[in-house]
């Protein structure tokens, strides 16, 4: 009985949301249902509200999604004095009551528009497109950029890892997820089903990606991992079609040569320092005879930083090129003092070492124009992680093996007014 009594409810429920969004919402302009959500006190009203919110908002063109994040940040802001007074009730007289005042004071009403909106199923993928949207179209303006704190102070709660799926992706996965695997491809790309299959299929190729269980059939993020006899310094013959594959007991590495963000509404919700330890950690108690854990990563900013700061480099000069990376990956600095190459950030930051630097490694177009075909080792030893971790957020410390702080060393830096 219980059963039924829940299908027969939700059917109601349905209906009933179905017909106050014909009967009552079409005339309403969206501020209006946004200021109604935010008000509501029954349950299946807000549900009904928030389904015609969203689905009126998927609909518009940008112009007027821009318009609606305008009004967000206006209407539904906070107010500064109140926030004021408030403070100074609790300061005066400190109590849960005072308190309580001060922290809805502090709380803008669109974050609790966004938790109401979350509320109908299969919102949370709507939301994070709606980000998305926000992202691009508000970059430069403050107000909005405002705005996605209180959309990305939401998603860090709702994406934390408590919350996160591992899934293994294999040749066998559901097709409209490898659809998605070849399109979220972010580092080197998928040509074909066939590219997909060499990637997947043999039994030292692995793929894992986060889930998040409102969004079932969208991967979060995904690794990519080959299962090598030592370290590679080349893409092209870790992925050529004529390589013969090999049995994965014989493995001793495991090579991250791929990580792709798949969501552009989650961007800076970070979930690489968590898939990489836990496929490490899986792949460890998996095959006992994996002893290195090791990226093959592109050096995106390189000839980019190379260039501003004039100095000249080529491609067919690999022994220059492997120095000049060497430098630039230790000594290129940015904002904060930290490095400039954002891969580089990644990696460091999550307890990884610049293990080997490799000239020639990547010599596909896109490598040879980003970083002269130069790749990189992060060598992740689990053991150190955490240590390494503390002492890169602490200090910036770029830990590297002396072999590459060698090479940094013999870089030339020369001049040049064209390369």
């Amino acid at each position: 009985m219980t059963l039924l009594a829940d299908l027969l409810s939700t059917v109601f429920e349905r209906r009933y949301r179905r017909e106050s969004r014909e009967g009552t919402m079409d005339d309403k302009p969206l501020p209006e249902l946004c200021d109604a959500l935010v008000g509501s006190a029954g349950e299946t009203s807000g549900l009904a509200l928030a389904e015609e919110i969203l689905s009126r908002f998927a609909r518009l063109d940008d112009a007027d999604k821009l318009a609606f994040f305008t009004y967000l940040t206006s209407a539904m802001n906070i107010d500064p004095e109140t926030v004021r007074t408030t403070l100074d009730e609790y300061e005066k007289h400190p109590s849960k009551a005072t308190y309580r005042s001060f922290a809805s004071a502090v709380e803008p009403a669109r974050q609790e528009l966004i938790r109401r909106l979350n509320r109908v199923p299969g919102a949370t993928g709507a939301l994070v497109r709606m980000r998305a949207d926000l992202l691009r179209l508000g970059k430069g303006a403050p107000e909005l950029e405002a705005l996605d704190l209180d959309f990305r102070h939401l998603f860090v709660s709702w994406f934390n890892r408590g919350f996160l799926v591992l899934r293994p992706i294999s040749w066998e996965s559901p097709a409209h997820i490898l659809e998605k695997i070849i399109a979220y491809e972010a580092v080197h790309a998928i040509d074909s089903w066939e590219d997909l299959r060499r990637r997947l299929e043999p039994a030292d190729r692995r793929c894992f990606a986060f889930f998040h269980p409102s969004m079932p059939d969208e991967p979060l993020i995904f690794v990519e991992v080959a299962l090598t006899a030592g370290i590679p310094g080349s893409i092209q013959a870790l992925l050529a079609e004529d390589r013969t594959a090999m049995p994965a007991g014989q493995a001793d590495t495991a090579v991250f040569y791929s990580i792709s963000n798949c969501q552009a509404g989650l961007a800076s919700i970070s979930f690489g320092n968590s898939l990489i330890k836990q496929v490490a950690s899986d792949l460890s108690v998996e095959l006992s005879g994996l002893k290195t854990f090791v990226t093959l990563s592109p050096i995106p900013g390189l000839t980019k930083w190379l260039g501003e700061q004039g100095h000249a480099w080529s491609a067919d000069d690999p022994e220059r090129m492997q120095s000049l990376a060497a430098h630039y990956l230790l000594h290129a600095k940015g904002r904060g003092g930290l490095p400039f190459d954002p891969v580089a950030r990644f990696h460091l930051g999550n307890g990884a070492i610049i293990h080997a630097v490799h000239a020639n490694a990547d010599t596909s177009e896109n490598g040879i124009a980003q970083s002269g075909g130069a790749m990189v080792n992060y060598l992740y030893d689990l053991p150190k992680v955490a240590q390494n971790h503390e002492r890169f957020v602490n200090t910036n410390e770029v830990i590297a093996a002396s072999k590459v702080k060698a090479l940094a060393d013999t870089a030339t830096l020369s001049q040049t007014e064209e390369r």
